[in-house]
């Protein structure tokens, strides 16, 4: 059995995203300050490819992005589905690298 590296790196990005957003609760974060905060993780990391996992996030209702196709910077903060994602109060879908609980 191999491992899909790109599967999987997309995936933990997409836990990073949470990660950081509910670090900035309840105010939010810039798509610069994610990607600062997510680079030294995933070094090979673009912006288009931020953008990518933000997007699906939305999609995901996980996150609320405000900026796109009106300025030149995304700004995204978690809905409260995505704060319970994040703090384990709901069961997650497959597509984010979310550990499991040990507590």
């Amino acid at each position: 059995m191999s491992i899909d590296m790109d599967k999987a790196t997309r995936e933990a990005l997409r836990w990073l995203i949470l990660q950081a957003l509910n670090s900035a609760r309840p105010i939010g974060a810039s798509e610069q300050v994610l990607y600062q905060a997510i680079v030294p993780s995933q070094p090979m990391l673009t912006n288009l490819e931020l953008r990518r996992n933000l997007d699906y996030l939305q999609e995901r209702e996980l996150l609320q992005i405000t900026g796109k196709g009106e300025q030149p910077f995304w700004f995204a903060k978690l809905t409260r589905h995505g704060a319970d994602v994040v703090e384990y109060t709901v069961p997650i879908e497959p597509g984010i690298a979310r550990p499991s609980k040990y507590w």
